[in-house]
């Protein structure tokens, strides 16, 4: 039975993932990714992290219930919930549960410590899609305790239990004693069928400034090993650069397309930004989002935030089709020489990259995902 209800998850969560593209291809007007903090408490304290105390209690149910129902009212495609720990939260399925009573695609990050069995049958009826856990190393030590050794059996029980798509991001980066350890991480999660994605550390701005000789090496056998070609992690032109510390030219969407909203319910551009624009969520309206989507943040070119590089992927696809499409080929071709383009997506790509075509197929696709209403760019 878990099988057959995995398989349902799976295409119902793929079908909302289709109109959320669309969504998002059709209007530059709502929020793509919103990333909300229950609470800012964590049971642990890696070295290296900035985003977590001690002490902070939960943010009331109620505040949270408010905000989740101000990004739906804004269309927002995805709801992450991140902090601190977010299992701290007592609350946290009945706040899974309001996001996905919109069309939201809701995910969870967390160190997984806190998994159980039960925990995730829970997050199981909760309705969640996503859930991430990042782990530093193989073995903890006084960097992190996120380690493999501490996660493998949580790990096990995911890959039995969970109903949601689980990913296992491995981390690269100078406090991480053993860079080898992130293959040993990632061929794990494989192993168990769970999605594997490789992540760097970054200082309290969000910059990395490259990797040291060792870390290069492992982050070119992880590149061996990254997802399917139009995965959500696909942008390995950002990494490529960073890990050479040489700087990316790009256009951040942040304040816009994602929104980070911390603790106290204010709107930053991202978990290192925090305190611009610092608007209330409750106050911010379609002008800030456009003036954030117009607005050039001076930390773009060494920014190693993956999920606001994610989001402006996805409007380089709407602003530039047939450029963004090239360059997920060639990055596929630059770790697999053998690599073709798939039927499937050169039929997309006659289908929707010819203006004319686009204009045809792109209204009868958006009206077969019942996506409508009138396009609008700031």
């Amino acid at each position: 039975m878990t099988v057959l209800r995995r398989r349902w998850k799976r295409w119902s969560r793929l079908w909302r993932e289709a109109r959320a593209f669309a969504r998002t291809m059709h209007s530059t007007r709502h929020p793509f990714l919103a990333q909300i903090i229950p609470i800012r408490r964590c049971n642990l304290a890696c070295t290296y992290c900035n985003e977590f105390d001690d002490f902070s209690p939960p943010v009331p149910t109620e505040e949270m219930y408010n905000r989740i129902d101000r990004l739906t009212a804004l269309r927002t495609a995805v709801i992450t919930f991140s902090g601190g720990e977010p299992l701290l939260h007592p609350d946290l399925d009945a706040l899974i549960t309001r996001a996905r009573s919109g069309e939201a695609i809701v995910t969870v990050i967390t160190n997984g410590l806190l998994l159980s069995p039960d925990r995730i049958r829970r997050l199981n009826r909760a309705g969640l899609d996503y859930l991430q856990i990042s782990i530093d190393n193989v073995t903890p030590d006084d960097v992190s305790k996120k380690s493999l050794k501490s996660l493998d059996r949580r790990l096990q029980w995911l890959a039995e239990y969970s109903e949601f798509a689980v990913t296992i991001n491995s981390v690269l980066g100078s406090a991480i004693r053993i860079p080898e350890d992130a293959f040993v991480i990632a061929q794990r999660a494989r192993q168990l069928g769970l999605t594997s994605t490789v992540g760097m550390l970054h200082d309290q701005h969000g910059a990395i400034l490259g990797l040291d000789e060792k870390q290069q090496a492992a982050y070119q056998r992880m590149r061996e090993l990254q997802p399917g070609l139009f995965s959500f992690a696909q942008f390995a032109a950002f990494q490529r650069n960073l890990a050479a510390g040489q700087p990316n030219d790009w256009h951040c969407r942040a304040g816009a397309r994602f929104l980070y909203i911390c603790e106290e319910g204010k709107v930053h551009y991202c978990s290192q930004q925090r305190g611009a624009p610092g608007i209330p969520l409750s106050a911010y309206t379609r002008e800030d989002m456009e003036r954030s989507f117009k607005s050039r943040k001076g930390c773009e070119p060494f920014c190693s935030i993956s999920c606001v590089h994610q989001v402006a992927l996805l409007d380089r696809f709407r602003e530039q089709p047939a450029e963004a499409l090239q360059q997920i080929l060639d990055a596929q071709r630059e770790t697999d020489a053998a690599f073709r383009t798939p039927a499937s997506v050169r039929a997309l790509a006659w289908l929707f990259l010819d203006p004319r075509r686009r204009r045809i197929f792109g209204k009868l696709a958006l009206k077969t995902l019942g996506v409508g209403g009138t396009q609008s760019t700031p």
